[in-house]
Formats: structure tokens, C-alpha cells, sequence
């Protein structure tokens, strides 16, 4: 029963879930946001105390049932792993100390020092972030183009066409590494990235080993078939001593569906004396556990302490192609971040701000220092005034909730014009788009000689009322690189 209840909402949370990075739409957030703030490390980022109190009290309560049901990581770990048809393909294996407790150290240390692209490398959710964002989420896109094509040649408008692009290469890469890695350990192995790399796995192992309800033998019934063992896709039971090492167990049910003789069961700790196994393998005393105990809650204090898009016409001077992203200083960050450092220090990379971007602005920056971190970029796209999104759904406090008005007040960078580039001067024309296209009514045109009526117009920029918003840089005529572009702010400002 519990491996077939564990299996449903397993099955239920991954989908929502993941459906809730593929969507495009900018509908399915309001209704599933709720199931990426509840994921372990956004919520410690976020200072959610009510999430990560509830997160501990359910492990210490039922085992690390987080791993199984509520990780999209660990849920996604499972299904590669049923790929492998072979029957009773597991066996016993001691715990890998050597590499699950420096790469939980390195772990700590990154988020602690500011190492974002190394944290967020490692974070389980945002490492299914990546995958959805950069694999899923295109291939999702593309089957939607073809039901578009398809209901527009019916004369229906149930499905439109959206693009699809590489919103950074490198990103892709590590994305594709990261399947392939899991898709390996979860075929060999199982659970053998939950329990090795992972440090969300690591730090829920120490609360686990605590837990009330655990996986526990009934020595009279057990007749060592090793069934329990060859089906625990954890490699945690140890049929010969009768023992579990709960630190890893994840709770999963198959070795109680795979026992022909019910010696196995999951009860609470006040059950029969008779059924075994608190012990495990790695002969942890009570006082080693309480040391990891207080080791894991130091823990979880300093990761809480490190804290259809409108296409626009560009006054039929060019084509609005792709153009070259200009060189900024100071990366831009969306309204709502407050400030780079700020926006560094909390986000954790899960890409979903990305993936719910309508606009097309935010994408992984492929920058070597701020790898995988989103940044803005106005090529495909502005940050529309009335846009709210990306602060609606960050799970991590990264970007903090802004409505409509507020978001109007908010610079987050400001224009700047390149002279030597601008059509105006370069093909003696007129043009204009950036001023006509401002919403907030920071540029406008003057003419370049004051004493010259035949003159010609030029954009002047008052930069305490540009809110950084790109739309002056997008719809710039000049390529490849445009004549006006917006430079962030460290700090965002109020105007």
C-alpha cells in the first residue's frame, strides 16, 4: 500500500511540476507556484521558515519521503531508472562517505562565500530547473508549432505558434550533461545520485535517521530471501544483518511490496520490540548521531544566513532580427531583485523565471562568473511595464513579488545612446522609434544643432525617468549593434 500511494503523488507532483516550467502561457503559475516554493533549498533561500519547519517535521516524522514524492529531481531519478526492465537489479552497498560529505562541504561553502554557478550546479531543483527550462520546455514549444500550424490552417485559433530558440548554449550543455549523468547512476544504481551528490539528500539523511515511522525487519519472519535488498533502488538494506541504514532509505515501499513474507514494515519506533533494525550498517552511536543532528541544523541556519508576445513594428526602417548583445558593466536583473547582489545571493539558478518569461528578455547568462544566473537582455524581446510574472513566481525571494504600479517605479538600469551608431548619422535618416516607443516618456527627440532648423533629430535621454525597461533597445534599427542600450544598476533605485 504505502509504495502504491508514494508512487501516486509521486506521479502527481512531478507532472505538475513540470508542467508548471513548460508552460508559456503565463497561466498554470497562479495555481501551481505553490509547488516550487515548497521545494527545500528555495524556501530555506527565501527565509520561508513556515516551509523549511514543515519540510523538517515531515522528515523527522516519516523519513526522507521528500526525496520520493516531493523532489522533481528524485521523482524524475525513478522513472529513468524503471527504463531498466531487468527484475531485482539492486544489491546492498555501504555509504559513500568519501564523496557525499565533501560534496555536501562544497556545497555549504559555495552558498555561504557567494560561488552561485558551483551552488547552483549542485541544487537538485534547480538542476531539474535546467533540464526543464533548456530540454523539455523547447520540445514542448516545438509540439505546440505543429498543433499551431495545423489549427491555423483550420481557421482556429485554439493553438498559435510561438519561437523557439537557444537561450544559451553553454546552459544547454550542462543541462544535457546533467541528464545524461542521472540517467547512467539512476540505471546502474538507482538512488545513487540522492545519496552520493546531492546535498538535499545529504542533509535530509541526518534528520532521517531520527525519524518516528522507519523501515523495519520482523527477524522471525525473514527467511533472507534478499528480495528487500535486490529491490531497494537505494542500496540500503542489508538483508544478512536485518539492517537499514536510514540516512538513505527514502522510503519508497519496494522492499515491503517485494517481501513474500512480511517481515518488513513501516512503523513507528514505540512498535513491536521485536521487529529490528534501528541500527545501520555504517554503526553510527547515539552520540555520532546527535552530533549529525546538530550538524544538520547548523546547516540548514547558514544556507538561511547566505542568503503571444506583441511583436512591434521599428518604423519600417528594418526587419527586427537578431542583433549583437552589447557589453554591459552591470548585468541587468529584473524588477523586483532590489540588487545585483542581492539577486546573486538568493537565486538559485532554478531557471523557472526564465521559462515563464513572456517576453523573451530573460535568459541563463552563459558569463563564466555568473554562469547560469538569469540576467536580462532586450535582442527578442522588452520588459513590458504591465509584466509582473517572473516576480510571481520565483520561489526563492531572488526577485520579490512588485505589482503593475510598482514595477512603473522601479529603475533597474538606465538608456545609453551610442552616437556612432545611430541611423540618424549613419544613413541620414530619420527615425525615432526609441522615443516613440518609451513608455515612460525618457526620451525624446532634439534636434542635434540648436541654430540648425534642418538639423537632425536626435534622441536626448532624461535618465531619471528611463526605468531600464529595453524597449528603446530593442526596437533600435541599427545592427548589429544598437546605437541605444540600457545599462544596469547595482542597486535598482526608486523614481
Amino acid at each position: 500500500m504505502i509504495k502504491k500511494i508514494r508512487t501516486i503523488v509521486a506521479a502527481v507532483v512531478f507532472v505538475l511540476i513540470t508542467l508548471l516550467f513548460l508552460d508559456f502561457t503565463g497561466t498554470l503559475h497562479h495555481w501551481l507556484g505553490w509547488l516550487a516554493k515548497i521545494q527545500f533549498l528555495p524556501a530555506v533561500m527565501a527565509l520561508n521558515v513556515a516551509v523549511v519547519v514543515a519540510l523538517v517535521a515531515l522528515t523527522l516524522i516519516f523519513g526522507r519521503i521528500y526525496c520520493s514524492v516531493i523532489c522533481p529531481l528524485g521523482i524524475l531519478q525513478d522513472l529513468l531508472a524503471r527504463l531498466r526492465r531487468k527484475k531485482n537489479k539492486y544489491s546492498y552497498s555501504g555509504e559513500v562517505r568519501w564523496l557525499r560529505y565533501p560534496m555536501l562541504l562544497v556545497f555549504v561553502i559555495a552558498a555561504v562565500v557567494g560561488v552561485g554557478s558551483l551552488f547552483q550546479l549542485l541544487a537538485p531543483y534547480s538542476a531539474f530547473g535546467r533540464i526543464a527550462t533548456m530540454i523539455l520546455q523547447p520540445l514542448w514549444m516545438l509540439g505546440n508549432n505543429v498543433l499551431g500550424t495545423i489549427a491555423e490552417r483550420a481557421d482556429s485559433y485554439a493553438f498559435y505558434t510561438v519561437d523557439v530558440w537557444m537561450k544559451s548554449l553553454p546552459v544547454f550543455i550542462i543541462a544535457l550533461v546533467t541528464l545524461v549523468v542521472l540517467f547512467i547512476l539512476a540505471w546502474r544504481g538507482g538512488r545513487t545520485y540522492c545519496n552520493t551528490i546531492c546535498p538535499v539528500g545529504t542533509i535530509l539523511s541526518f534528520l532521517a535517521r531520527f525519524s518516528f515511522l522507519k523501515i523495519r525487519f520482523d527477524e522471525k519472519k525473514c527467511k533472507n530471501c534478499s528480495l528487500c535488498s535486490k529491490n531497494c533502488k537505494a542500496a540500503c538494506i542489508d538483508y544478512k544483518t536485518h539492517t537499514v541504514d536510514y540516512s538513505r532509505c527514502v522510503v519508497c515501499g519496494n522492499c515491503i511490496d517485494s517481501c513474500k513474507f512480511g517481515a518488513l514494515k513501516y512503523v513507528g519506533s514505540l512498535g513491536n520490540p521485536r521487529i529490528s533494525g534501528n541500527a545501520n550498517k555504517s554503526g553510527d552511536s547515539i552520540d555520532t548521531s546527535k552530533r549529525s543532528f546538530l550538524l544538520a541544523s547548523a546547516m540548514l541556519a547558514g544556507g538561511a544566513m547566505a542568503q503571444k508576445k506583441e511583436k512591434l513594428m521599428d518604423g519600417g526602417l528594418a526587419e527586427l532580427e537578431d542583433k549583437v548583445t552589447p557589453s554591459r558593466q552591470t548585468p541587468l536583473t529584473p524588477p523586483g531583485s532590489l540588487s545585483f547582489a542581492h539577486f546573486a545571493q538568493h537565486c538559485t539558478g532554478c531557471q523557472l523565471c526564465v521559462s515563464e518569461c513572456p517576453n523573451n528578455v530573460l535568459r541563463p547568462s552563459s558569463d563564466f562568473l555568473h554562469l547560469m544566473l538569469p540576467e536580462m537582455s532586450y535582442e527578442r524581446g522588452y520588459c513590458r511595464p504591465e509584466c509582473t510574472r517572473c516576480s510571481e513566481v520565483c520561489p526563492a525571494g531572488a526577485i520579490n513579488h512588485v505589482d503593475k504600479p510598482e514595477k512603473s517605479s522601479i529603475q533597474i538600469g538606465h538608456a545609453v545612446w551610442i552616437k556612432k551608431n545611430c541611423v540618424v548619422l549613419t544613413d541620414q535618416v530619420e527615425c525615432g522609434n526609441c522615443a516613440r516607443h518609451c513608455p515612460s516618456g525618457a526620451i525624446e527627440m532634439v534636434s542635434m544643432d540648436e541654430n540648425d532648423e534642418e538639423s537632425p533629430m536626435i534622441p536626448a535621454i532624461n535618465e531619471a525617468a528611463c526605468i531600464g525597461c529595453g524597449a528603446c533597445e530593442y526596437v533600435c534599427p541599427s545592427r548589429p549593434f544598437s546605437a541605444i542600450y540600457v545599462e544596469g544598476h547595482e542597486v535598482h533605485r526608486r523614481i
